[in-house]
């Protein structure tokens, strides 16, 4: 059973909040596979663009177990990758993609950016030419605790990046993250650089769905909301997406407090 405790328009962005995390999880990958049905019926093949945290777990687990769901016609990239750390590696994005997703369902293609690549710049343009080879049917992404989507944090942000996959440095409080999500022991294990899809990238989906459990996320649920859009808190751009919505459980939407 799913509690829906708050259904709001913020913008052009749907908003629901859920009583627990899990429902929240679920009610997300619920909608995503039923898109992904619905596409599939139409058309030949649906590309899409799926975050790599924690934060995703419970959408993970419902694509996972979805019926009806032909994922040979399923072609996957993820949004972001440390540099220096291999796709083999257990901190990797694509690691915790292939291991929560992909090897539960075998899409058709699943493309992984390089983080080993022995020129970071080239691994850009070359990621940069897969995601432009046609229309991104859907994005589904988190939103960090200073606001950053996919590695776009504030002091890098571009909402009018001429970038489709850039080098950036992670910001410290991004970096703090990752420790407090587990991902590292400490601070001095996050890498300090990574490549990125930039936020035009991220915003060129059709569809869009965000998931964003927990009380670390509080504050930057309230910026994303309410705040101006700004790369100041750069998820804020999503209240300016045609189709996206944001899923929320109590905890990271903070009722009583907004």
């Amino acid at each position: 059973m799913m509690t829906l405790l708050r259904l709001e328009l913020v913008d052009s962005l749907q908003v629901q909040v859920y009583e627990t995390r899990g429902q929240m999880g679920f009610a997300a990958g619920t909608a995503v596979a039923s898109k992904l049905r619905e596409l599939l019926a139409r058309q030949p093949e649906v590309r899409i663009i799926l975050g790599s945290a924690p934060s995703q777990n419970e959408l993970m687990d419902t694509l996972a177990e979805a019926s009806g769901i032909d994922w040979s016609r399923v072609t996957l990239f993820h949004m972001d990758e440390y540099i220096g750390i291999s796709a083999e590696d257990s901190h990797s994005f694509s690691h915790y993609l292939r291991e929560r997703l992909v090897r539960r369902v075998q899409p058709g293609r699943y493309h992984v950016i390089d983080g080993t690549a022995p020129d970071p710049k080239q691994e850009c343009r070359r990621y940069a030419g897969l995601l432009s080879e046609a229309t991104m049917d859907i994005v589904c992404l988190g939103i960090g605790e200073n606001g950053h989507i996919a590695f776009n944090d504030p002091p890098v942000a571009d909402f009018e990046d001429p970038l489709r996959v850039k080098i950036v440095e992670i910001d410290a409080v991004c970096r703090q993250q990752q420790v407090n999500d587990r991902c590292f022991e400490t601070l001095e294990d996050v890498p300090t650089h990574a490549i990125t899809l930039t936020v035009p990238s991220l915003m060129s989906g059709t569809y869009a769905f965000g998931i964003v459990p927990g009380p670390t996320k509080t504050k930057a649920v309230h910026r994303t909301l309410d705040g101006s859009i700004s790369t100041e808190c750069p998820a804020t751009i999503i209240r300016k997406h045609p189709h996206c919505t944001l899923y929320l459980d109590a905890a990271s939407y903070g009722l009583g407090e907004r």
